[in-house]
Protein backbone atom coordinates (compact mmCIF):
# COMPACT_ATOMS: atom_id res chain seq x y z
CA UNK A 1 0.00 0.00 0.00
CA UNK A 2 1.14 3.70 -0.82
CA UNK A 3 -1.26 5.71 1.41
CA UNK A 4 -0.23 4.64 5.03
CA UNK A 5 -2.77 7.65 6.74
CA UNK A 6 -5.89 9.32 6.41
CA UNK A 7 -7.43 12.44 7.89
CA UNK A 8 -10.77 13.85 7.44
CA UNK A 9 -11.42 17.73 8.06
CA UNK A 10 -14.84 19.74 7.99
CA UNK A 11 -14.75 23.66 7.61
CA UNK A 12 -17.56 23.49 11.01
CA UNK A 13 -20.42 25.60 11.21
CA UNK A 14 -20.15 28.87 13.35
CA UNK A 15 -16.75 28.69 13.32
CA UNK A 16 -15.34 32.14 14.36
CA UNK A 17 -11.98 31.64 12.00
CA UNK A 18 -12.42 31.77 8.24
CA UNK A 19 -9.81 29.50 7.31
CA UNK A 20 -9.86 26.50 10.52
CA UNK A 21 -10.79 22.91 9.03
CA UNK A 22 -11.10 20.85 12.11
CA UNK A 23 -10.32 17.00 12.21
CA UNK A 24 -13.04 14.95 12.43
CA UNK A 25 -12.23 11.52 11.29
CA UNK A 26 -8.33 9.73 11.36
CA UNK A 27 -7.07 7.00 11.48
CA UNK A 28 -4.34 8.62 14.38
CA UNK A 29 -1.09 7.41 13.44
CA UNK A 30 0.44 10.27 11.99
CA UNK A 31 3.10 11.74 14.70
CA UNK A 32 3.38 14.95 12.98
CA UNK A 33 -0.10 15.67 12.88
CA UNK A 34 -0.98 14.06 16.14
CA UNK A 35 1.16 16.07 17.86
CA UNK A 36 -0.53 19.08 16.57
CA UNK A 37 -3.50 18.18 18.73
CA UNK A 38 -4.46 20.03 21.51
CA UNK A 39 -5.13 19.17 25.70
CA UNK A 40 -8.26 18.85 24.85
CA UNK A 41 -7.59 16.33 21.98
CA UNK A 42 -8.85 18.13 19.38
CA UNK A 43 -6.81 18.73 16.02
CA UNK A 44 -7.14 21.62 13.49
CA UNK A 45 -5.39 23.63 10.63
CA UNK A 46 -5.73 26.68 9.05
CA UNK A 47 -6.08 26.71 4.83
CA UNK A 48 -5.60 29.36 2.73
CA UNK A 49 -3.66 31.74 0.26
CA UNK A 50 -0.01 31.01 -0.21
CA UNK A 51 1.52 33.80 1.72
CA UNK A 52 4.47 31.03 2.98
CA UNK A 53 6.59 30.27 -0.07
CA UNK A 54 8.17 32.21 -2.35
CA UNK A 55 8.31 31.59 -6.41
CA UNK A 56 11.54 30.91 -7.37
CA UNK A 57 12.42 28.42 -10.12
CA UNK A 58 9.62 25.92 -8.77
CA UNK A 59 5.58 26.57 -9.36
CA UNK A 60 4.50 28.77 -6.41
CA UNK A 61 1.51 26.33 -4.47
CA UNK A 62 -1.80 27.70 -4.71
CA UNK A 63 -2.83 27.22 -0.78
CA UNK A 64 -1.34 26.54 2.49
CA UNK A 65 -1.92 24.55 5.60
CA UNK A 66 -0.11 25.81 8.87
CA UNK A 67 -1.02 25.80 12.50
CA UNK A 68 1.49 28.39 13.91
CA UNK A 69 3.70 27.67 11.38
CA UNK A 70 3.81 26.47 7.64
CA UNK A 71 3.42 22.63 7.53
CA UNK A 72 2.37 22.14 3.98
CA UNK A 73 2.29 24.16 0.51
CA UNK A 74 -1.00 22.44 -1.40
CA UNK A 75 -0.69 22.33 -5.38
CA UNK A 76 -3.81 22.36 -7.12
CA UNK A 77 -2.66 21.49 -10.59
CA UNK A 78 -6.10 21.24 -12.24
CA UNK A 79 -8.70 23.49 -10.80
CA UNK A 80 -11.56 21.24 -12.50
CA UNK A 81 -10.91 18.09 -10.77
CA UNK A 82 -11.40 17.95 -6.75
CA UNK A 83 -7.45 17.02 -6.16
CA UNK A 84 -4.48 18.50 -4.45
CA UNK A 85 -1.19 17.16 -3.72
CA UNK A 86 1.26 18.69 -1.20
CA UNK A 87 4.40 17.51 1.43
CA UNK A 88 4.75 17.81 5.21
CA UNK A 89 7.34 19.61 6.09
CA UNK A 90 10.65 18.59 7.31
CA UNK A 91 9.39 15.25 6.47
CA UNK A 92 9.87 13.13 3.62
CA UNK A 93 6.55 12.40 3.49
CA UNK A 94 3.55 13.16 0.25
CA UNK A 95 -0.02 14.94 1.12
CA UNK A 96 -2.56 14.07 -1.63
CA UNK A 97 -6.38 15.31 -0.92
CA UNK A 98 -9.14 15.19 -1.78
CA UNK A 99 -11.66 17.90 -1.65
CA UNK A 100 -15.90 18.79 -1.84
CA UNK A 101 -17.43 22.11 -1.33
CA UNK A 102 -14.14 24.10 -0.71
CA UNK A 103 -15.12 27.27 -3.11
CA UNK A 104 -13.27 30.42 -0.52
CA UNK A 105 -15.44 33.23 -0.43
CA UNK A 106 -14.94 36.54 1.41
CA UNK A 107 -11.65 36.20 2.70
CA UNK A 108 -12.24 32.05 4.02
CA UNK A 109 -13.47 28.54 3.38
CA UNK A 110 -17.36 27.76 3.23
CA UNK A 111 -18.75 26.29 5.82
CA UNK A 112 -19.67 22.37 5.15
CA UNK A 113 -16.09 22.06 3.08
CA UNK A 114 -14.39 18.73 3.26
CA UNK A 115 -11.06 17.97 2.88
CA UNK A 116 -9.65 14.50 2.78
CA UNK A 117 -5.80 14.68 3.28
CA UNK A 118 -4.21 10.95 2.50
CA UNK A 119 -0.55 10.63 3.23
CA UNK A 120 2.34 8.87 1.47
CA UNK A 121 5.49 7.98 3.96
CA UNK A 122 8.24 8.33 2.33
CA UNK A 123 6.87 9.38 -1.32
CA UNK A 124 7.47 13.21 -1.24
CA UNK A 125 9.87 12.92 -4.65
CA UNK A 126 6.67 10.97 -5.95
CA UNK A 127 3.50 13.34 -5.16
CA UNK A 128 3.15 14.93 -8.85
CA UNK A 129 2.91 11.26 -9.84
CA UNK A 130 0.88 9.80 -7.08
CA UNK A 131 -1.49 12.75 -7.89
CA UNK A 132 -1.87 11.72 -11.77
CA UNK A 133 -2.65 7.88 -10.01
CA UNK A 134 -5.39 10.08 -7.50
CA UNK A 135 -6.67 11.62 -10.59
CA UNK A 136 -7.00 8.74 -12.89
CA UNK A 137 -8.69 6.45 -10.24
CA UNK A 138 -5.82 4.15 -9.25
CA UNK A 139 -5.47 4.89 -5.38
CA UNK A 140 -9.21 4.39 -4.65
CA UNK A 141 -9.60 0.91 -3.54
CA UNK A 142 -6.46 2.09 -0.86
CA UNK A 143 -8.48 5.79 0.10
CA UNK A 144 -11.31 3.20 0.87
CA UNK A 145 -9.31 1.19 3.26
CA UNK A 146 -8.52 3.71 4.98
CA UNK A 147 -11.46 5.48 5.24
CA UNK A 148 -12.42 2.27 6.58
CA UNK A 149 -9.81 2.00 9.52
CA UNK A 150 -10.81 5.39 11.11
CA UNK A 151 -10.22 4.96 14.57
CA UNK A 152 -11.00 8.68 16.22
CA UNK A 153 -14.19 11.21 15.04
CA UNK A 154 -15.05 14.33 16.96
CA UNK A 155 -18.52 12.53 18.00
CA UNK A 156 -16.24 9.69 19.47
CA UNK A 157 -14.24 12.36 21.53
CA UNK A 158 -16.44 14.55 22.56
CA UNK A 159 -18.78 11.36 24.30
CA UNK A 160 -15.71 10.71 26.64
Amino acid sequence: MILTDYYCFEKLPDQKSKLRIDCTASTGKYNPLEVLRNKAGDLFLYIGDNTHTKAGKERKADLALSRTEHISSVYNPDEDLPYWYGDMKGTADAFLFMHHNTEFINGGIQAGAIIELFVARGHRNNRSQLYNALSDGELNEEMNALRAQVTKSVTEHKER
